[in-house]
């Protein structure tokens, strides 16, 4: 009886052993294939070019206000996916032209969008992606004044609503869909394919101009009308799901 016992036993351990080995040839086997349809995690920093003349040519007549400026530095969050050489990529991004003064006359731009892209990679190489690249995306702009306050008394802001509302910053809002044109290069990690490092550079335009808006999103009779006309460079991190370098 006792024979018949410890074969049984070895032969459960045998088969345990098997079944471990097996799972992890799968495990192995699903990773690397999830690797190969995984895109990378993106981290954006960069700077735009933008001048709203329509805007700042009705600001120019009011002296209280400075006009608004003519770039903005940006952040943003995205994915990226080389795939048979063919490059796709899209993302969330912030700015603002970070020129606002406290206690002073100023003024500042700041924006939000999302992009989509596709490029080609004209280059053989393991190390190095270079790549065309053109997409469509969305942006919302917001324009801040900011007025001299400095001479507003205290107590005349405390006890008067209207002197309160007078001492607000004014806001414009404006929407634009966009077209994108540019070139990418990545220079990838030799350990990590997925990971790497570039510059993105091109030329964001709207399709269309529009008219500046309430900070409340109304329309309003005789608004100045801009379009998007902007030059970018952007630095990109790339990298792998914190799950796929387990």
């Amino acid at each position: 009886m006792k024979p018949i016992i410890f074969a049984l036993l070895i032969g459960l351990s045998m088969n345990s052993f098997a079944q471990d080995g097996t799972d992890k040839r799968e495990r192995k086997y699903d990773k690397e294939k999830m690797k190969q349809f995984m895109p990378a995690m993106t981290r954006t920093a960069g700077v735009s070019f933008q001048s709203f003349d329509g805007l700042n040519a009705r600001v120019a007549g009011q002296p209280q206000y400075d006009p608004l400026k003519d770039h903005a530095f940006t952040l943003g969050l995205g994915w990226m996916k080389e795939m048979n050489r063919v490059v796709s990529d899209m993302g969330f991004t912030v700015g603002s032209s970070l020129t606002r003064k406290r206690d002073e006359q100023s003024s500042t731009i700041r924006h939000i969008g999302f992009n989509a892209n596709i490029g080609y990679d004209i280059l053989k190489s393991e190390k190095v992606t270079l790549y065309p690249l053109v997409g469509l995306g969305a942006q919302h702009y917001q324009a801040v004044f900011y007025r001299d306050n400095s001479a507003v008394d205290f107590d005349d802001v405390l006890g008067s609503p209207t002197v309160r509302n007078s001492i607000e910053p004014v806001k414009f809002n404006n929407r634009f869909f966009v077209y994108r044109a540019g070139i990418g290069v990545a220079f990838k990690s030799p350990k990590y394919p997925s990971n790497s490092i570039g510059l993105q550079a091109g030329y964001t335009g709207s399709f269309r101009k529009h008219a500046w808006k309430s900070s409340a999103g109304q329309s309003l009779d005789n608004a100045p009308e801009d379009r998007i006309s902007q030059f970018y460079v952007t630095l990109v991190l790339a990298s792998s799901p914190w799950m796929m370098k387990k």
